[in-house]
């Protein structure tokens, strides 16, 4: 299972974002991360589908799309038309998970479920079989530039277990505070994608890139 650095448009700089993902794409970045926020199942609001819709007419990278809002089942076509390559959904967004995760298969993407802090990894086992990827989120959810929260870091190998123990191959996502400092904890407790955003976009990106590769194990 390869080792995928998904930095967080959040952080970027929208007045450039365009140029700013054509940076991403120079330093062989494949993935996007997008954290799309309704300020009700988090405080802030960020962006939707016609940001998405845009960038993707510019670039073919993986949108990792991270929808932080209420009842996501209500809007799964829309994020899919927008550019959608994968959709995470928080767990407590929804009391329709299971119809959540058919939805977004249904159109043949990939599928994601997310847990805040507070939440225990034992809530995804469940879900397991039905996705593709796992996210843990290491910051409370809804604001860039937090501090990674350690005792989330502590759920990635009970999750890692139990996706070894049913056999499966599924991604383990961190996402929040995530620096170079920090990536190679992530990466032996068992994450394999990892989300970065403060760390890429801040000064020059190419160089952020590097030293998030030079750290994740690539050549």
């Amino acid at each position: 299972m390869s080792n995928i650095l998904s930095p967080s448009i959040l952080s970027a700089d929208f007045w450039k974002l365009g140029e700013q993902i054509k940076e991403l794409e120079a330093a062989g970045v494949q993935w996007v991360h997008i954290d799309v926020m309704d300020g009700l199942f988090v405080p802030s609001i960020s962006y939707g589908m016609p940001v998405i819709a845009s960038i993707r007419k510019g670039t073919d990278l993986f949108f990792d799309v991270h929808l932080m809002i209420e009842k996501p089942e209500r809007y799964i076509k829309e994020f899919v038309e927008s550019g959608a390559d994968l959709i995470n959904f928080h767990l407590e967004a929804t009391d329709a998970v299971e119809e959540t995760i058919a939805q977004i298969r249904s159109y043949g993407k990939k599928v994601g479920i997310t847990i805040k802090p507070n939440t225990p990894a034992e809530a995804v086992e469940p879900y397991l079989e039905l996705v593709d990827m796992v996210l843990v989120m290491t910051v409370e959810p809804g604001f860039g530039g937090q501090k990674l929260i350690p005792s989330c870091v502590d759920k990635v190998p009970v999750i890692r277990r139990m996706i070894t123990e049913k056999g499966l191959n599924v991604d383990i996502e961190v996402d929040g505070g995530i620096n170079t400092e920090n990536v190679s904890a992530a990466l032996e407790a068992g994450a394999n994608v990892i989300v970065a955003g403060s760390a890429v976009f801040k000064d020059d990106i190419r160089k952020n890139v590097e030293g998030f590769y030079s750290e994740m194990g690539y050549c």
